[in-house]
């Protein structure tokens, strides 16, 4: 059902002005009311699997090879659900890019996870925005809505090494860059097995 819940996001951020880095003005992509941008440590609050390792396969944009987060075992991933249309989206993703600079050398890999049903908006969002992280693609949501349970735009998660969500962050505020810094070295610091 790609296509209700796309259109339910996008027609939500169409007017309400998408998701901001004002928390006052985050905007619900469901039927939740938005309160503005929220971290959380608990996968299980918003519905998702607490303790189970996540596993999914999408494709890498652009050339659409496969890509199966269980490649990435043994690897503290931040996993970004994100859109064209999604204007603090704009702010977060290079800001991921600094941290993959960052943490990259110490096992950590970020990557941006896009929602457009048409893919071709991404090309001029990504020469814009100056992305430097992979991106990959969510055909029909399957894993955006239907496993991760996301529910506000941008949504990002930190998968631990043995592949659990173990933080995640609704919306995009600045302050969360300390946040992020300080969760990933924590999951850095814990032993891979």
């Amino acid at each position: 059902m790609r296509r209700p819940f796309l259109l339910s996001l996008g027609a939500l951020a169409l007017a309400m002005g998408c998701a901001s880095s004002s928390p006052s003005s985050l905007p619900p992509l469901t039927d939740r009311t938005g309160d503005g941008p929220r971290s959380s440590s608990s996968a299980l609050e918003s519905g998702r699997a607490q303790g189970q390792p996540l596993s999914f396969q999408v494709k890498h944009y652009p050339d659409n090879t496969p890509y199966d987060l269980k490649s990435d075992r043994g690897q503290v991933v931040l996993l970004d659900v994100w859109a064209t249309w999604c204007e603090p989206c704009k702010d977060a993703l290079p800001m991921y890019a600094q941290l993959q600079k960052e943490y990259g050398t110490r096992g950590f890999k970020a990557y941006a996870l896009n929602v457009d049903e048409d893919v071709r908006a991404i090309p001029t969002f990504l020469e814009e925005t100056k992305v430097e992280v992979p991106i990959l693609l969510d055909a029909n949501a399957l894993v955006s809505e239907r496993l991760l349970k996301v529910r506000l735009m941008p949504t990002t998660f930190l998968i631990d090494r043995k592949g659990v969500i173990r933080h995640v962050h609704e919306g995009f505020a600045e302050e969360f860059l300390q946040q992020f810094q300080t969760e990933i070295e924590q999951l850095l610091a814990e032993p891979a097995s």
